[in-house]
């Protein structure tokens, strides 16, 4: 059960890594990281630090790499930061639900072009179309 202070909690430890991944981490391994959402147990001895990254997989693992090797520090910036008696184990989680999504979105967009490319062709009517229209004009007038 997720208590009111446990939420807060998770949000200023989102707030201070978020803040500390971008300004003052300088690991050349992380990059295009974005920190999503953070989990927290009722006794705040552990925290899951589920993050979003851009790039391909080599790029990700390298990115989790980085991220935990810098886990004691950033540890101690949320020691520094927040006043809890005891500073959680940080655990770092990649989450692909952003990168399925933009598969998921790009698939629609060929679908959504294909059908339009497909109505269009409809539309246009073809030359033997035009012919056969002029013919059958022709045989109903003379008629």
């Amino acid at each position: 059960m997720k208590t009111r202070r446990t939420a807060k909690v998770a949000e200023a430890i989102r707030q201070v890594v978020s803040s500390a991944i971008v300004i003052e981490l300088r690991d050349p391994r992380v990059k295009n990281v974005t920190v999503l959402h953070v989990e927290v147990p009722s006794d705040l001895r552990t925290a899951k630090i589920y993050v979003s990254i851009l790039g391909d997989e080599k790029a990700e693992r390298l990115s989790l790499q980085g991220l935990n090797a810098a886990r004691g520090w950033l540890q101690s910036k949320i020691a520094d930061q927040l006043q809890l008696r005891l500073t959680p184990i940080l655990s770092f989680i990649s989450d692909q639900g952003i990168k399925k999504s933009i598969e998921v979105s790009k698939k629609l967009r060929e679908i959504y072009d294909e059908d339009l490319d497909a109505d269009n062709e409809d539309l246009v009517p073809k030359e033997d179309d035009e012919e056969s229209s002029q013919n059958e004009l022709e045989q109903e007038s003379t008629d």
